[in-house]
């Protein structure tokens, strides 16, 4: 895959050849030539805020505020874009239940996003790795240290996946603030044309990663205050967009029962003091009680509101556990 996509060849708008997908910015790179889709997208991402044109010479205090206020604009930019990731849930509910995976790809700032989201599942919900993964361009040393070039291979975003084991039945959100990263959006692409379902997180309407998706959300957040540094409040829109897909699709998956995370993983004392609030109000129980479940449960909340909830034993709980992909709810259906 990742040779022929590195065969295909387009004209930008000089009518130079240019190697790469359609839209992308090889050549871009190596000349510093502009195609007209890339011009648009650094006007929405690169412009500068004319209101914050004097920045460098505020007081600190009002610095800081006028910095708090623009990240406002983030969160309304999500809450108009929430239909957007009502229907992105509703899409890619379906083919977790099934068994596919919700894969984040992006480069830079928002690829680091999708790999923080990604690596908060896991010890928040009880799943496995593997049912929420990242991808990020330039691999994991770009999670600590900028790998800036790895982002123009838009092959290598396709090649990424493929290694991964990606397949049809797996759902992959693309993050790309500008739209225009051609490591993401050839990411899209080689998923969509897989046959799985797409979804991209941009600020740029109309831009290439909106228009490879089968699904754009796109939060509206403006220039930034920094001009061009997207790791403001076009970081902040991406990961309140990345946190409300995750987040439902959990809760809709049956990892959360009523607001109550009850499949939280005990590993630390907090978290441990968190299960048996949890189980005593779940469950009726007191804090000596509560405790004396969780210790025949082997410290796992899942198992011990099973038994509490059915009277069952420990052995009988994990096992309908692991026969209902571990959601407490089912597993309690199942034995009552």
């Amino acid at each position: 895959m990742r040779n022929r996509l590195s065969r295909i060849t387009f004209r930008n708008d000089n009518g130079r050849s240019c190697h790469g997908k359609p839209g992308m910015i090889s050549d871009t790179v190596a000349t510093g030539i502009v195609d007209s889709q890339t011009r648009t997208a650094m006007l929405n991402t690169e412009t500068p805020a004319p209101q914050h044109a004097s920045l460098d010479q505020y007081p600190t205090a009002e610095l800081v505020n006028v910095l708090v206020d623009d990240q406002f604009r983030a969160v309304d930019a999500v809450r108009a874009a929430a239909p957007r990731i009502a229907a992105a849930v509703a899409a890619a509910l379906p083919r977790m239940e099934k068994g596919g995976r919700l894969v984040y790809v992006g480069a830079g700032t928002s690829g680091r996003l999708g790999v923080l989201d990604a690596s908060e599942c896991p010890p928040t919900f009880g799943v496995s790795p593997d049912m929420v993964q990242a991808v990020i361009a330039g691999g994991y040393e770009a999670c600590y240290r900028a790998v800036e070039a790895s982002e123009d291979d838009a092959a290598a975003g396709a090649s990424d996946l493929e290694q991964r084991g990606f397949t049809n039945s797996d759902a992959l959100v693309g993050i790309a603030a500008s739209g225009r990263t051609p490591y993401t959006v050839g990411a899209v692409d080689y998923a969509r044309e897989l046959g799985a379902l797409t979804i991209a997180i941009t600020c740029v309407p109309e831009s290439a990663i909106a228009k490879a998706a089968e699904i754009a959300i796109v939060p509206l957040v403006g220039p930034e205050g920094i001009a061009g540094s997207t790791r403001m409040k076009a970081g902040t829109a991406q990961k309140l967009v990345l946190n409300m897909i995750s987040t439902a699709l959990m809760i809709k998956l049956g990892y959360v029962t009523g607001n109550r995370m009850t499949s939280v993983q005990t590993r630390n004392v907090k978290l441990r003091a968190r299960a048996l609030r949890i189980l005593g109000a779940e469950g009726g129980l007191n804090e000596e009680d509560a405790a004396r479940q969780m210790d025949l449960a082997n410290g796992d909340l899942r198992i011990a509101l099973v038994m509490t909830k059915t009277g069952s034993n420990a052995d009988v709980a994990k096992a309908t556990l692991e026969k209902t992909n571990w959601v407490v709810g089912e597993a309690i259906r199942v034995l009552s």
